[in-house]
């Protein structure tokens, strides 16, 4: 029987890109992919998808162009230059950039794909590595309702929440919100978990019982062990999450929004990365907390 849904290349097999891009095989979907690490092209062929030697030669053909990479300078060289996604696209393909980078970096790539004839949606996702294995990610869009529209069963083999944002830049900029949230949540539940340590409350029973009342939410669901077993294997790294701190300080600046918490949970991530922890989890806030309060880590 012939695949008649779109066939797609995938760029960037990370944490979230590899078991988003597996999603999309079981949903049956075509998938080509390309990145820089050969045991996660090897991973891809193992789960039914097919490695590219190049970008080039992932995007040639496809129907539909992901792409899932760290940072604006990654989906700069992955879509720009002779052997990048826009020279080597079909004319009327779809670039769905799931990446989280500037609004600005958004705006101009779908600029410049106009005119090789390539249409562009920012799409970040938040959820963690987790709700990328699930698929259940929540998908903040930017762009044109007709490519939202042809993009959408696409979104939902990754997703549940998928919404349209407005136009170009959107996605990213209610990405950046997001990630202000998120950073101040962990912060805050950092805190609590220093403070009824030190306190003599039992922790799990403690956590528990927040969950359920106005302090509950989803990073303390999902970070709980994390705390609890001082766990911070990386689901998203703090890295990457200094990096997102640093967008949406920018950004605010840019519009003439005060963030005076988020001022502060940014250098909190940034001091943690200064103490070499950039490679753990977010949740490694609590490192942070702890050290201020006089553990020596």
């Amino acid at each position: 029987m012939s695949n008649t849904l779109p066939k797609i290349a995938w760029i960037g097999l990370g944490i979230m890109g590899s078991p988003m891009s597996e999603n999309l095989i079981k949903a049956g979907y075509d998938v080509t992919g390309y990145t820089l690490e050969r045991e996660k092209l090897d991973r891809l062929t193992a789960a039914g998808g097919t490695a590219a030697a190049s970008v080039a030669e992932a995007v040639r053909g496809a129907d539909v162009i992901i792409t899932m990479v760290p940072a604006s300078p990654q989906v700069e060289a992955v879509a720009y230059g002779p052997d990048g996604i826009l020279d080597n696209a079909r004319s009327g393909a779809l670039l769905i950039d799931m990446s989280s980078i500037t609004p600005q970096t958004s705006v101009d790539l779908a600029r410049a794909a106009r005119d090789k004839g390539v249409r562009v949606l920012d799409a970040p996702v938040s959820g963690g590595e987790a709700g990328a294995v699930e698929a259940v990610l929540s998908i903040m869009v930017g762009g044109e309702q007709a490519d939202f529209d042809e993009a959408r069963p696409v979104f939902e083999a990754l997703g549940r929440t998928i919404v349209l944002c407005g136009p170009h830049g959107s996605g990213q900029t209610v990405k950046a919100a997001n990630q202000l949230i998120v950073a101040v949540n962990i912060q805050a539940c950092a805190e609590a978990v220093v403070f009824l340590e030190k306190s003599g409350v039992d922790l799990g029973a403690a956590l528990d019982v927040l969950n359920g009342g106005l302090a509950g939410s989803t990073v303390l669901t999902r970070k709980k062990d994390n705390f609890l077993n001082r766990d911070f294997l990386p689901g998203f790294r703090i890295d990457l999450h200094h990096k997102d701190m640093g967008i949406v300080t920018d950004a605010a600046r840019t519009v003439g929004a005060a963030l005076p918490v988020g001022a502060v949970v940014a250098q909190l991530v940034a001091s943690l990365r200064a103490q070499g922890d950039g490679g753990l989890d977010h949740s490694a806030l609590l490192r942070a907390v702890e050290r201020l309060s006089g553990a020596r880590l």
